[in-house]
């Protein structure tokens, strides 16, 4: 089933910036802005075509493009305050992880918010055991 851009295209023209986030430890990542997201469609929708996005976006360096992605959590909305950690915070996962079911909107993804993207496996063990490499 693909996705095409015009999937994310919305009346609202969102914009939402995705933190691709390949180390935790090392705190390595990248930020990839999307405009026009439609706010409308699934979280299961929108990682599904940032996934396919990803691997043809010119700029990233090909440790990027070829990451098993599969998780986002909110970082920051706009006018909210920020947190605390450099790559991620590591509470609230709860409220903060989006579900895949749920539509970005459901989620509280709103324009301007910022979401990480990573392996959900990854920042488990991170999780257990938040030591950065640098």
């Amino acid at each position: 089933m693909g996705y095409s851009k015009s999937v994310l295209m919305s009346a609202e023209s969102s914009t939402i910036t995705v933190r691709l986030v390949r180390s935790f430890e090392h705190r390595n990542f990248r930020p990839v802005v999307y405009h026009g997201v439609n706010l409308d469609q699934t979280v299961k929708q929108f990682i599904s075509f940032v996934q396919k996005d990803v691997p043809s976006r010119a700029g990233l360096p090909p440790p990027f493009k070829n990451y098993k992605y599969d998780t986002m959590k909110i970082i920051h909305q706009a006018h909210k305050s920020k947190t605390g950690e450099l790559v991620v915070s590591l509470e609230d996962d709860d409220k903060l992880i989006l579900k895949e079911e749920s539509t970005l909107k459901a989620a509280g993804v709103a324009n301007e918010t910022e979401l990480a993207f990573f392996c959900e496996e990854d920042y488990r063990n991170y999780k257990a055991n938040p030591v950065s490499a640098w």
